[in-house]
């Protein structure tokens, strides 16, 4: 096999061991929120998706970025053969995620008044943003320690460690909201508003599920590192570079590093505050009462948000185990296996994206109403809008991480800053002129990951020459999504006729739109023996589809 095959095969085999352990996180996330939205309703939803907006922001400037500047730097470092220089990334990435995630929870806790009341108009949500705060401090560390296995060209202790993380957080959250609501109506019947603080401790008890999780991932790592530790003592001593870093210049570095991609996620990120300032804002002049916009925002947050990141997050998966892959092949000037990751990346997401894109479309309202109980057609319309959104928003975040990888550190920044100017822009004219209420804030999202796409697939071209096979990448996924909607359309809206059940009816349409998806894909080539062979277990899938006589 050569170099650039055995690269290519490497960095999907991990991208997909993540991506599998992000989709199991979020399916355990998206089951979850079932009953944490039946506990605490839509004003809740509004709540602890404002809690998380501030929450998020914070982290993405804190240490979001640490993971993947992390991972970076070590692959250089072993690319080179220098296992010491990697050892001092590491200890100086944790004395730094320290620091930034130790102020980053302090602002938190202390001004989280500040954030829900002035800035974003819910000052209900501060109790859920306060327990909220703490978070930061273990996420920096955790982060550190999934960057630095992944610069070592393994995901699976990061993968491991957000399965277990989000089980806890499942666990934790809905036991601790169904505790605290009751809390919350008893002080509610004190002060005089029960439904608000019913909401608002439900909300409090969900963030406190993400609290522990994150507790969990740090001891699970720090278990992890242990084990690992002395084979990495043994790489250390073997280490005979003369060319010894000191930790000034590994935190210089870490943070020339660290800013260009916290500026881009930043920017990236922070349109969703500025979304919900907006929103609100206008909306509330425009004479919308305040509990059809928080119900509006609690939909827009907590179900529809949830279930486009799901399919999201395997372009994401696949961005963060390409960043160490790309950044050996650049440091090694290795073009070809450059360019081979490339063009794999893009097929990979894209294979899942549009099937995604269309399942979601299709079936709206039926997995609205199955998982969040909510049979209103505003929510089912805001799925079928804002399902494109999965398509950009992969190959956004994907070329993101691209970018990174091959140090072109300064571009995402530049293409975020005219993506979130020129998105706001649009949201205003959708507000003010069209009167799309909350339909306008999902076509502006879509919008603004779409210029995302288009800004940086310029500077990437360019830079690595890479060119995708327009047959193989998006036109053979997009037919085959088209004839599996078609099929799970007719098959859901057929066993409704027999059954009259909408799980039924879900669960059966889903699993028929998936045989036909991976039948068309194998038949039309869309899909290939090479592509099996990179995924874990690959081998077995290879063996069934031949028995069905699909592979060549």
């Amino acid at each position: 096999m050569s170099n650039a095959r055995r690269s290519d095969h490497s960095f999907l085999l991990q991208g997909s061991i993540l991506a599998i352990a992000q989709i199991v996180s979020k399916i355990v996330g998206l089951i979850y929120r079932i009953p944490l939205t039946a506990i605490i309703g839509k004003r809740g939803n509004d709540y602890y998706g404002t809690a998380f907006e501030v929450y998020n922001i914070i982290l993405i400037i804190s240490s979001f970025s640490i993971p993947l500047a992390v991972s970076k730097l070590v692959a250089a470092r072993i690319a080179k053969g220098e296992a010491r220089n990697a050892k001092k990334v590491l200890i100086g990435s944790l004395a730094f995620s320290a620091v930034s995630g130790g102020i980053a929870a302090f602002i938190v806790y202390f001004f989280a008044d500040f954030f829900t009341g002035t800035l974003l108009k819910t000052p209900q949500s501060v109790i859920a943003l306060k327990v909220l705060a703490p978070t930061l401090f273990v996420v920096a560390i955790v982060g550190v320690l999934r960057g630095f296995f992944q610069g070592l060209n393994t995901t699976v202790p990061s993968a491991l460690s957000q399965v277990a993380e989000q089980i806890v957080n499942a666990i934790v959250s809905i036991v601790a909201a169904f505790a605290l609501v009751g809390y919350g109506v008893k002080v509610g019947k004190v002060l005089g508003d029960e439904e608000a603080y019913r909401a608002a401790y439900g909300a409090a008890g969900g963030t406190l599920g993400t609290l522990s999780g994150a507790i969990v991932a740090l001891l699970f790592m720090c278990f992890v590192f242990f084990i690992y530790e002395k084979r990495f003592r043994r790489k250390v001593a073997k280490d005979r570079t003369r060319h010894n870093e000191t930790y000034r210049s590994i935190i210089k570095i870490l943070v020339l590093t660290i800013v260009p991609v916290l500026l881009s996620t930043t920017l990236f990120n922070i349109s969703a505050i500025i979304d919900q300032g907006v929103f609100k804002n206008i909306a509330n002049a425009q004479g919308y009462s305040a509990s059809q916009i928080s119900e509006w925002w609690g939909v827009f947050s907590g179900q529809y948000k949830v279930l486009i990141n799901v399919p999201i997050s395997i372009a994401s998966s696949i961005a963060a185990s390409a960043v160490p892959a790309l950044t050996m092949a650049y440091e090694r000037r290795d073009r070809k296996t450059l360019r081979s990751q490339i063009h794999s990346a893009y097929r990979f997401i894209m294979i899942f994206a549009f099937p995604c894109t269309v399942g979601l479309m299709v079936l709206a309202g039926p997995i609205m109403e199955l998982l969040f109980a909510d049979a209103d057609d505003t929510s089912a319309m805001m799925l079928i809008i804002g399902s494109i959104a999965v398509i950009f928003y992969s190959i956004s975040s994907l070329s993101n991480g691209l970018l990174q990888g091959i140090n072109k550190l300064r571009i995402p920044v530049i293409n975020a800053i005219i993506a979130l100017v020129i998105h706001l822009v649009v949201l205003l004219v959708l507000m003010e002129f069209f009167y799309l209420n909350i339909y306008a804030v999902i076509i502006a999202n879509a919008f603004y990951a779409a210029l995302m796409c288009i800004l940086n697939a310029i500077p990437l071209r360019k830079s690595t020459h890479a060119r995708q096979n327009i047959k193989s990448t998006y036109l053979i996924p997009g037919i085959a999504s088209v004839i599996m909607g078609v099929v799970v359309y007719g098959s859901y809206n057929l066993i409704m006729l027999i059954s009259a059940s909408n799980l039924i009816s879900c669960i059966i349409s889903i699993m028929l739109g998936a045989i036909c998806y991976a039948v068309i894909m194998l038949l039309m080539r869309g899909i290939t023996r090479h592509d099996l062979e990179r995924i874990p277990k690959g081998e077995i899938l290879v063996t069934l589809a031949e028995k069905l006589h699909l592979l060549r």
